[in-house]
């Protein structure tokens, strides 16, 4: 950290990815929040006269409590992220003698982050650096911003309270095939774009396979049970492979072929001109055949999990080997026939030959025929009821054995050693391949996705405009079996840039707010929307303040929570942003809250920097004042139908404000007892009869708390008009 610029990086050594970045203080712990590392090193100083080292004074806003969950904070020597030493580690392990092939020119603090990976790496998890074969540089102006509030709030890859991938949005949109793919979508969710240019790449491909059926079912029937070839070839590099790693490769391979194959057909032969764009992705699809068939012929069908089991070259690859392995066959053929043939010259019916670890081959006979052991026999064992016996000829032939089978093994660790280097050295076409693969399985499982839920292709712009038509939330869709779920419009431009909404709780505001949100991020990650047409306006950040279940279970007031998550919105907010704000002010008294919740409105309205585009649904009826008072708010509300005593939700937005809560008839569905619910009923008429007396006494024994001469909230309610 130097002033209000970091250096970040990041390595998974499973699949070889290494970057590292230049970024604002202020966009560390967001970016953390997408990374999720397990791990995440800082750097320490000596203290003068001190054994121990402390964090550096400009990574100490960088604690355990603001980092993801499952992250472990590392201490790390601060000489290992000086400038100097961190660049001689970079070009030390890729023999290079400058970084700037990797796109690290002036980048100081992007070079020193990485440096210390190195080192650490070197020190800790020496196999590790060698699946390490490339730096990227990247920035984290080219994605959306989305701090760890939003994307716990959006529910984007686990749900906040079972904390399960069901449920999420990433659980109805991974229909991919491989693990490939599966890691690339959930990176895509993690940081979608704001580059039009290559969104529209990526919907160009979704596109190709929803229009075309065929192709779209025969590429992920050639996709499925594909092993991880990205994984597996990183074990190579590591040089932790196994005889079933290698197979695994040769089989994703295959499939690769299978897949190019079938893509080459169907583009060949399609009607749709939107499959040209899969051909050029095909065209990274490199079978990599002499990989495939150095595999096929040095490694058995299904070998043995460790290499040390033996057995794992095939017949006819090494004469070598296949020389002593017939010796070996030869030498326990003979023994094998070693029993029927003593028990025929001594006549002993029972003589058995045997094997253990600690004497080698025996032949075994009863105590009751030892008088018809041969005498060359050699006694070698006394047991209860039996003696062992060696003969000079069964030693030979067991050193035979056990000779060959020391060198089998010896010739089969090299001649597999040999086969991985060959791989390896192919590595950077697998590696290439399977991104391809990764991409195209996400594209058909996106594709696939979007047919069997009625999605469309989203407009992009780099308009400051987000228009919906019949908009659904993907997830509560999904969940809804009984009944159809209701589709609401959006429209906001320069002209309608905040909606107020207000109506009753369980009417349906905050699936209306993250419905939006999420088709917003669907869009651009490069996917199809739940709406029926979708003009979206490239969106720098979104925002939400929805929630504070997690502070409040580790300490933090509710309100505190709050009015931190909406400073952070309105210093950040910017023009392409979108903001979601559900109950702004609840935490507190309601005049507090109403006052914060009109002045955050009027701010976003009225900042030239900060008029975003924002959904702000609130319980105050109070705010929809403001549009006749602020040109660019409008109001919206949730209808509800009045049938009798009985409250119907439509969860249909309409224009307007709400006219009443439906507080009381919201509690009744809760189960509150029938003699509060009609006590809160007489005590609603006078309120808004104004007949309200906190003396009138309620009817038997159910006299409120709430409402007794002393309580503070009368002496509020009193002074109501």
């Amino acid at each position: 950290v130097e002033g209000e610029r970091a250096g970040l990086a990041y390595a998974d050594i499973t699949t070889g990815e290494f970057a590292t970045a230049q970024l604002d203080t202020s966009e560390v712990e967001q970016e953390l929040a997408r990374l999720q590392p397990r791990e995440c090193l800082v750097p320490t100083f000596d203290v003068q006269g001190s054994t121990s080292e402390v964090q550096n004074p400009d990574t100490r806003n960088l604690e355990p409590e603001t980092l993801p969950s499952g992250t472990h904070l590392t201490p790390l020597s601060s000489y290992r992220f000086e400038l100097g030493a961190a660049r001689q580690a970079l070009l030390d392990h890729f023999g290079v003698a400058t970084l700037d092939g990797f796109g690290c020119a002036g980048k100081s603090l992007a070079i020193r982050a990485a440096g210390a990976i190195i080192h650490y790496l070197r020190e800790t998890q020496k196999g590790a650096l060698a699946q390490i074969v490339g730096l990227s540089t990247y920035s984290t102006a080219r994605f959306m911003m989305l701090d760890a509030a939003t994307r716990r709030n959006l529910e984007l890859t686990e749900t906040i309270r079972e904390r399960k991938v069901r449920g999420s949005l990433l659980g109805v949109l991974d229909l991919t095939l491989t693990p490939m793919g599966g890691r690339l979508l959930r990176s895509r969710l993690a940081q979608p774009l704001l580059d039009r240019a290559e969104l529209e790449a990526r919907l160009d491909q979704v596109e190709a396979f929803y229009e075309d059926t065929i192709l779209r079912g025969r590429v992920r029937e050639a996709l499925k049970g594909v092993p991880d070839l990205e994984r597996l070839t990183n074990r190579v590099l590591a040089g932790v492979a196994t005889p079933r790693d290698l197979v695994g490769i040769k089989k994703a391979l295959e499939a690769v072929k299978e897949v190019g194959s079938r893509m080459q057909d169907a583009t060949r032969n399609t009607q749709y001109e939107s499959a040209s764009c899969l051909v050029r992705l095909a065209s990274s699809l490199d079978p990599c055949e002499d990989v495939a068939a150095l595999v096929a012929s040095a490694i058995v069908e299904d070998p043995p999990a460790s290499l040390s089991a033996g057995g794992v070259i095939r017949p006819g690859f090494s004469a070598e080997l296949d020389s002593i392995v017939t010796a070996a066959r030869d030498a326990k053929a003979w023994v094998a026939g070693l029993e029927k043939r003593e028990r025929e010259r001594t006549g002993i019916k029972n003589l058995k030959v045997g094997y253990n670890k600690v004497f080698g081959y025996y032949i075994e006979v009863t105590k009751a025929n030892l008088s018809a052991v041969p005498d060359e026999y050699i006694r070698k064992q006394t047991l209860v009821n039996a003696e062992r016996f060696i003969t000079p000829e069964l030693k030979e032939y067991e050193a035979l054995i056990l000779n060959a089978e020391e060198r089998q093994a010896e010739v089969e660790a090299r001649l597999f050693k040999d086969v991985c280097q060959q791989v390896g050295a192919r590595a950077e076409s697998l590696l290439k391949t399977a991104r391809a693969l990764a991409r195209l399985d996400v594209a058909a499982a996106l594709a696939e996705v979007a047919v069997r839920n009625r999605y469309v292709r989203p407009e992009l712009t780099d308009e400051e405009v987000l228009e919906i038509v019949g908009g659904r939330h993907p997830v509560v869709e999904q969940t809804l079996r009984d009944e159809p779920f209701v589709p609401n419009d959006l429209r906001l431009n320069s002209d309608e840039r905040i909606l107020v909404i207000t109506g009753p709780n369980m009417a349906g505001k905050s699936v209306y707010l993250r419905q939006n949100a999420l088709i917003v991020l669907m869009a651009q990650m490069g996917g199809f929307v739940p709406a029926d047409r979708a003009r979206i306006g490239i969106v720098d950040r979104i925002f939400t303040r929805i929630g504070a279940q997690d502070e409040v279970a580790s300490g933090q007031s509710t309100f505190m929570v709050e009015m931190v998550e909406t400073a952070n919105i309105l210093n950040h907010a910017t023009p392409r942003s979108l903001l979601i704000l559900d109950e702004i002010g609840r935490g507190t008294s309601t005049y507090d809250g109403l006052s914060i919740a009109w002045a955050v409105v009027e701010y976003l309205h009225n900042h030239p920097e900060r008029r975003a585009r924002t959904l702000f649904a609130t319980h105050y009826h109070e705010l929809t004042e403001l549009a006749d008072r602020l040109p660019a708010v409008r109001n919206y509300n949730l209808a509800v139908v009045e049938e009798g005593d009985q409250v119907i939700f439509l969860h249909k937005v309409v224009p307007g404000g709400a006219d009443r809560s439906y507080g009381i008839h919201v509690a009744q569905l809760a189960g509150v007892p029938r003699p509060v619910i009609h006590r809160a009923e007489e005590l609603l008429e006078q309120l808004e009869s104004g007949e309200f007396r906190p003396g009138t006494p309620a009817p038997d024994s159910y006299q409120p708390v709430l409402f007794a001469d002393e309580h503070p909230v009368v002496e509020a309610l009193q002074g109501l008009d």
